[in-house]
């Protein structure tokens, strides 16, 4: 079964809500009414209901199909208001609340903390900061994950040759310990989409071939990964052909469960991971999906403001699928 064939055959008819923050854009209103149709999510439009009835019909649709909260006109206002000056414990005011909650991704990511929405989807005309801080002041990581981080899913070809590369989008360069929990979180993220995770920790130097700073980091990072996930096999330190190919694995690492068919590579900082990805997507033909925002207590998903319809559908699919993580 090909990828999103498979997450849709998981969500679907589950009523899964996620909330659109950029409701006005073609883009989201297309995707939506897309999503809607299919029985794949409960869309949630945020915004001036007028404004986005205006936008539905210049894209072809009807407003009505969608359930709408404008902030200015919803019932549960001074609850959010009260929740999120809560949840900051302190650092904002009543007053400073009121104010922020009007900008249309925290009032998107306070829904979701509120349970009233699934997930959110954001970033089509925000920018990553614009969509992330507010998952990071309200949602916040997982018990036991410092710091979220950005997986793609890479996929090739009919036979869906299908791989995960992180972080490619947000730790610019996370110490061991960042390291390793971003593998941890990785190793999850491949199982959402079926893919066994053989999760590498990439640097240049392959079981000690090379001495330097950045391979100790590499080599502690795994260490603690194994520790805090003794299910998973992650493995390394391992170069990209070592990891990759297993007629080198067979030389450079013959005794290492994950070289030569790694599924999940863990790039040491975000160079690496970022450059690494658009190679593969330029030079390899693989299609690049995401990035897909790991370790948060409910997935927010950022767009690229270079996104198209299909791409809002796509990442809507992915987010939906991520609330019946566990």
């Amino acid at each position: 079964m090909e990828l999103f064939d498979s997450l849709k055959f998981k969500i679907v008819r589950r009523q899964i809500k996620i909330v659109f923050p950029e409701a006005t854009d073609a883009r989201i209103l297309g995707a939506a009414a897309r999503l809607k149709a299919e029985e794949l999510l409960e869309p949630v439009l945020v915004g001036n209901r007028d404004e986005i009835a205006k936008a539905a019909k210049a894209r072809g649709l009807q407003a009505d199909n969608f359930e709408v909260i404008d902030p200015a006109q919803f019932d549960r206002w001074d609850e959010m208001v009260e929740a999120f000056v809560e949840r900051r414990k302190g650092k904002v005011s009543k007053e400073d609340a009121e104010k922020i909650l009007k900008d249309e991704n925290y009032f998107g990511t306070m829904l979701t903390y509120m349970g009233i929405t699934e997930g959110m989807v954001s970033g089509a005309i925000h920018s990553t900061g614009d969509t992330v801080r507010p998952a990071l002041q309200i949602i916040k990581t997982r018990p036991g994950v410092s710091r979220t981080s950005g997986a793609m899913i890479m996929l090739r070809g009919r036979d869906q040759e299908k791989y995960l590369f992180s972080d490619c989008a947000i730790n610019v360069n996370p110490n061991a310990q960042e390291l390793a929990e971003i593998a941890v979180e990785s190793a999850r993220t491949a199982e959402l989409f079926d893919i066994e995770p053989k999760v590498a920790m990439m640097s240049f130097s392959t079981k000690g071939s090379a001495k330097a700073p950045e391979v100790d980091k590499v080599v502690e990072a795994t260490k603690i990964a194994q520790e805090l996930a003794p299910d998973y096999v992650i493995d390394g330190e391992l170069q990209f052909d070592a990891a990759y190919v297993s007629s080198v694995a067979q030389l450079k690492a013959p005794d290492s469960r994950v070289a030569g068919q790694a599924t999940v590579f863990v790039f040491p900082e975000l160079q690496a991971g970022n450059i690494g990805y658009k190679i593969a997507q330029r030079l390899g033909n693989f299609e690049a999906i995401g990035p897909i925002l790991q370790g948060l207590n409910k997935p927010v998903s950022d767009l690229s403001r270079g996104a198209n319809e299909e791409d809002v559908y796509k990442l809507s699919i992915i987010t939906a699928a991520q609330t019946l993580m566990k």
